[in-house]
């Protein structure tokens, strides 16, 4: 055998292997559905609805009940027809998946399990409807029972408290009268076997026990608050706005009483919504929100005026107190006006000060005068006394910041005319000791800065003696000249100090007079020094040449005179 032959062997032998083998997994697959399908048909036919329907025709059921038997009896007889045909399918499907004829046994699964499905849920529908039909009169029975019962508690309970229902009594009755003409409709309809009828009437019975029940607690709790609660402190507050009338209380726009009516036409609106148990209308918190606020009202008024009666001297005194302070501070600022100029509005804002004290106190005057009529709201004087008594103390305040603020302008003066006589004498002893340095002359830019120094402080001095004094402007000037001063005293003792490092520094240089560069910068320096009294010049120019003819020399010459300066001092 040839090798080509061997491998067409092995492959046909391989073939047959693999067809045998899908042939019985087929195989086995299609007997686990023919079984399924089985199962289905046999639960079907298990439940033997046809006992059900026997039931139902012997309790001879009328209305809507027998209009849905009748329905479901009609679909579950046409679902029953199918099922020899099924049965047929599915012993066709099993013989021929025993035999190995798979294709034929697939189609006849196929077909039956069509039909299951069509089926299946036609006779699942039908038991259930059939269950409840069979069920339902008992459940009548005991859903009635059980709502006859509490109907008659509800009844007796009305019945014994009927005094807490009054202004409700007679829609509650009709409600009760509805209810029993149901129970009588569902009861008739139980004796004629229209069970669903008489269950949904039930339903409806039940509904309105419920509202009821639910509605009653409300009903007694509203009409007490109502009819006792609210209209009892409705007269508390009459009597109590009329006897705090009667002690002068004022209440301004506001009509309690007309309130009270309002809050009393409210009270029947709401009892007549009552009446008809439509308890969203009845407006109870609008009326409590109402006399809550009458309360307070009256509340607010009556604690009010003890803080009015205990402040309304003691608001007079400072009120007076204050315009005093007012016009003695408007005198003083008009006194110094005379003398300083007030820079800052100080003259203006006591004014505006002194008319805001006026106002305050002609206010206060209109509230006594409505008080002693009787007129007074106790809780807005109160508001505004508060106010009052606040702004006082800031006023009070202010004005003494502006006494003080002015009082320091007489001592700024003094401090003032001090100041420039000391300048006048630091700015002399400038001078006096630079020229007793037996320099050839004094620089130009220290003479330009020492006529500055000198006219701003004769400028200031003539400002100081003006009728009106402007101290703020003085003040600045002041400090410039300060500053100005000590610059003038720095640049002089500048001048001292090169002007005497010049003459060391020239001493030292006779040790190099053999150095060309170093002859050369003493003739340079000399000119500077002696001609153009250019001493910080000369300094640099003959120190610069000493310094490169032996480092650090200057360095030593200039250490040691600031040295002895130092221990001078000292």
């Amino acid at each position: 055998m040839s090798s080509t032959q061997s491998l067409l062997l092995i492959t046909l032998i391989i073939t047959i292997i693999v067809v045998v083998m899908a042939m019985l997994l087929i195989n086995r697959r299609q007997l686990r559905d023919i079984e399924e399908l089985d199962n289905e048909l046999g639960n079907m036919e298990d439940l033997h609805l046809e006992r059900a329907i026997g039931k139902l025709d012997q309790m001879e059921l009328a209305g809507e009940s027998l209009a849905t038997l009748n329905t479901w009896k009609k679909s579950y007889q046409k679902a029953a027809e199918l099922f020899p045909e099924i049965q047929r399918l599915i012993e066709d499907g099993a013989d021929e998946n025993a035999r190995y004829r798979l294709v034929k046994s697939h189609q006849s699964i196929k077909q039956a399990r069509e039909l299951v499905d069509s089926v299946s849920e036609d006779v699942k529908n039908s038991s259930d409807v059939f269950t409840q039909l069979l069920e339902s009169n008992r459940e009548n029975k005991a859903q009635y029972d059980e709502l006859m019962q509490s109907y008659r508690e509800i009844r007796k309970e009305i019945l014994a408290d009927s005094f807490d229902y009054s202004v409700a009594l007679e829609e509650i009755e009709n409600r009760l009268s509805a209810m029993e003409e149901d129970f009588a409709q569902a009861k008739n309809l139980s004796a004629q076997g229209d069970h669903v009828e008489a269950k949904r009437v039930l339903s409806k019975i039940r509904a309105d026990l419920t509202a009821l029940k639910t509605k009653l607690p409300e009903v007694k709790e509203d009409q007490h608050d109502l009819q006792t609660v609210f209209a009892d402190q409705l007269d508390e507050i009459a009597a109590g706005y009329k006897e705090m009338r009667d002690a002068k209380y004022g209440f301004g726009s506001l009509d309690v009483m007309l309130e009270i009516r309002q809050s009393n036409d409210q009270i029947d609106r709401s009892l007549a919504a009552l009446a008809q148990l439509d308890l969203e209308e009845t407006s109870k918190k609008k009326v409590e929100k109402e006399i809550k606020t009458l309360y307070g009202i009256l509340e607010k008024e009556y604690k009010a005026r003890p803080f009015v009666e205990k402040n309304q001297d003691k608001l007079q005194r400072l009120l007076t107190h204050q315009q005093t302070v007012s016009q003695q501070l408007i005198k003083k600022l008009r006194h110094i006006d005379e003398s300083y100029e007030l820079t800052h509005g100080e003259l203006d804002e006591s004014r505006e000060l002194e008319r805001e004290v006026h106002k305050m106190d002609s206010d206060y005057i209109r509230a006594s005068q409505r008080i002693a009529d009787g007129r007074a709201v106790y809780s807005e004087v109160q508001d505004d006394w508060i106010k009052i008594l606040g702004r006082l103390q800031e006023i009070g305040k202010r004005q003494q910041e502006l006494s003080e603020a002015v009082d320091g302008l007489y001592e700024a003066e003094e401090v003032a005319q001090r100041s420039i006589k000391e300048f006048k004498q630091q700015v002399s002893l400038v001078y006096r000791h630079l020229s007793r340095q037996n320099l050839p002359g004094i620089p130009e830019g220290f003479l330009q800065m020492y006529t500055l120094v000198i006219n701003e402080i004769s400028k200031t001095s003539g400002e100081l003696n003006q009728v009106r004094i402007n101290m703020e402007k003085i003040s600045e000037e002041l400090v410039q000249i300060s500053d100005d001063v000590d610059r003038l005293q720095r640049e002089a003792e500048d001048i001292i100090s090169s002007a005497n490092l010049f003459e060391l520094t020239m001493q030292y240089s006779n040790k190099f007079l053999d150095n060309e560069t170093v002859v050369r910068a003493r003739r340079n320096a000399m000119k500077l020094y002696d001609r153009d009294y250019n001493y910080k010049d000369a300094l640099d120019t003959i120190a610069t040449a000493v310094e490169r003819a032996e480092p650090g020399s200057y360095q030593r010459i200039e250490n040691a005179y600031y040295q002895e300066q130092k221990e001078l001092i000292d």
